[in-house]
């Protein structure tokens, strides 16, 4: 599996933020409430990027070589998989939450104090979220091969056949 790369990372985002000022101009056009996330959403984000580091965290001690156990290849997959749906739907909340944010201090009539507040907790929430998928991503890649191990070995998938 390859790292998540940063365009993927900022097209992404640049989705959230249009999604989310034309959610609220939707709502307002319409004459309903305007959307503001609970103050627990960014909480419960910053939360979730903190576990994908914990879980990752073993991982890298098992490819650095400080690890006493063994590591399962399946956890170290299903961690891997988790840091980089992390490192997306952070990028995707963290750009809803600009675009959020973008709606509500450029109308004329500004919303609550409160509501900006919540919404820029919350982006602050989905901003640790990326950037804990992407340190647990980090954490779960392999180190390239040495070159002692390029030269004296063979490569994986090919035999040593001298003719």
């Amino acid at each position: 599996m390859k790292r998540t790369r940063s365009t993927t990372v900022v097209i992404v985002g640049l989705i959230g933020i249009v999604v989310g000022l034309l959610t609220n101009a939707g709502l307002a056009a319409s004459g309903r409430a305007l959307l503001v996330p609970p103050v627990i959403l960014g909480v419960t984000l910053a939360v979730i990027g903190f576990v994908v580091i914990a879980l990752a965290w073993p991982i890298r001690r098992a490819v650095r070589g400080t690890a006493t156990t063994h590591l399962d290849p399946f956890r170290a997959a299903r961690t891997a998989v988790l840091a980089k749906a992390c490192s997306v739907t952070g990028a995707l909340l963290t750009g809803f939450m600009i675009g959020l944010l973008l709606f509500l201090i450029t109308r004329s009539v500004i919303a609550g104090p409160s509501s900006v507040w919540v919404t820029v907790i919350s982006g602050i929430g989905g901003a640790i979220l990326l950037i804990g998928g992407l340190i647990a991503e980090w954490f779960c890649t392999l180190p390239p091969p040495s070159d002692d191990d390029r030269r004296g070995g063979t490569e994986p998938g090919t035999s040593r056949s001298h003719a």
